[in-house]
């Protein structure tokens, strides 16, 4: 499906692109994704014939035709085999910037190692999905590069090398299979004479480590100020933003910047995001995002005190299965204590549930955001993702983070993300070595589609007040969930 995909993408670009003035080409895959070269496949790989399609030639070059990917959540057993390899949780976070995650690589392989190994024994190399199409427009494998090979739970997130110790943990004979590391902006070769033959690419084009869609973002939003976050509300959420130094814990997780070789980029990610927005208007909203807005306009800030907590499907962040779970914390509005008491309810009144899920998710964001370290309250947000054209949504956040949130005019960050790191590769390729990003548009980025326009200014007085209430309200949250944690939680 990656392959035909990739070679619909193509024909539909032939009509409006002249591929022959492409000097360098990079994209941006689903992060955690991995696909399993046969044996011998490199050979196929670079001996594309191209009168004939990809598909076609590429078919029988798998040793399984199923590609985990990050909704899969089935390797909870693995992921606490290779945290007890390692000494615990906190210290594979420490060693490779994340605890151990369902939806990552390392206990991915793990499982098909355990379950298959005749799979992974006729396995030559391991890709991820973005070193996968990299590999394909380049006939070779790519290397993984270090951004998106840091959300697999085997790189050491200082080193940028393979973890040894995580290695040995997971599977025999891994890193052969799962070849070198590379920097992000590095090329992984020029383009493959198939395509210069089928699709006239220039000999000479490059192409340039693609990465995961995450740290495209990043690379897409120009996010270069610590301070700032971002907010990406797609089929996943995701809370990102830039440090300095890398501070692993038990939540959230720490990337190489793609852009800045020697920062780093911090994320909070959330599988129930935009589809259980969608699943919360059709029940509640006559499925229309209409009625659903206002609802949600229609609703006062603090929705009485209510909260929500909805996982349609099994919760990263925190680590909870299906299910939903809803309160009233009783009095909230006459109460200026932390101490309040809440019961549980069944359900709440349409409009209470259309407020409340998407309160109740940037309460989330905001409570774990602060726990991680990031800043409080943020200097600014951009919003990005498909729901960051939500005008409603948008003041909700200023309203629970305390400042201004910004939108960029193009909400395809990722896609946007991989074209700017295709000029910067080629850019650095040409310069010899690696230049800031930012050589590329410092002064001009306000002339360009990549700047910020305001959206929802920073909050008043009166916001400043609500500000106040909503803080008390999200510690309730944080408090209620560390108890359904305790009792039905995952980990």
């Amino acid at each position: 499906m990656w392959v035909e995909a990739l070679e619909l993408l193509l024909e539909k670009l032939k009509p409006k692109i002249n591929f022959s003035k492409v000097v360098a080409v990079s994209g941006s895959g689903q992060q955690h994704g991995s696909v399993y070269w046969k044996k011998g496949s490199q050979a196929v790989l670079s001996s594309l014939d191209p009168g004939k399609s990809l598909v076609s030639q590429l078919k029988d070059a798998f040793s399984t035709m199923d590609s985990p990917i990050w909704m899969d959540s089935s390797t909870t057993k693995q992921c606490r085999e290779i945290e007890n390899a390692v000494g615990g949780a906190l210290e594979l976070s420490e060693l490779t910037g994340s605890r151990a995650y369902e939806r990552f690589t390392g206990p991915q392989i793990r499982k098909i190692y355990q379950t298959a190994p005749h799979i992974y024994e006729n396995t030559e190399r391991i890709s991820l999905v973005s070193s996968f199409m990299a590999s394909i427009l380049a006939g070779c494998y790519a290397s993984i590069d270090e951004t998106d090979g840091a959300g697999m739970n085997l790189m050491d997130i200082n080193q940028r090398t393979w973890s040894k110790a995580v290695l040995e943990a997971t599977a025999p004979d891994l890193e052969q299979k799962l070849g070198n590391l590379a920097p992000a902006y590095a090329a992984a070769g020029r383009i493959s004479s198939y395509f210069v033959e089928r699709h006239q690419f220039d000999k000479n084009c490059l192409v340039i480590q693609w990465s995961g869609d995450n740290p495209n973002s990043l690379a897409g939003l120009t996010l270069n100020t610590p301070g700032d976050l971002a907010i990406s509300l797609g089929t996943s959420d995701t809370v990102f933003g830039i440090t300095a130094e890398a501070k692993p814990s038990l939540e959230g997780h720490v990337f190489p910047n793609p852009v800045e070789p020697d920062g780093y980029m911090v994320m909070l990610c959330y599988k129930n995001g935009s589809l259980t927005r969608e699943d919360v208007r059709n029940q509640c909203a006559e499925k229309s995002w209409d009625v659903f807005n206002n609802y949600l306009e229609k609703t006062p800030p603090l929705n009485g005190g209510k909260l929500g907590f909805y996982y349609k499907d099994h919760e990263i962040l925190p680590p909870l299965p299906v299910g939903f779970h809803r309160y009233i914390v009783e009095n909230f509005n006459d109460a200026s204590s932390n101490n309040l008491k809440e019961h549980e309810v069944q359900e709440f009144d349409p409009q209470s549930e259309v407020r409340a899920i998407v309160e109740g998710q940037m309460l989330s964001m905001r409570g774990h955001a602060e726990r991680f370290g990031m800043p409080n309250p943020p200097k600014r947000i951009i919003a990005t993702g498909g729901a960051s054209s939500n005008e409603s949504i948008l003041k909700l956040i200023a309203q629970i983070f305390g400042c201004p949130v910004f939108t960029v005019e193009r909400p395809d960050s990722a896609s946007l993300g991989a074209a700017l790191r295709a000029a910067h590769g080629w850019l650095c390729k040409e310069e010899g070595g690696f230049v800031p990003i930012s050589r590329m548009y410092t002064g001009n980025l306000e002339k360009t589609s990549l700047g910020a326009k305001l959206a929802v200014p920073a909050p008043g007085e009166e916001g400043r007040e609500l500000l106040k209430k909503y803080t008390v309200l999200m510690k309730k949250r944080m408090e209620i969930e560390r108890r359904l944690v305790e009792k039905i939680g995952r980990a």
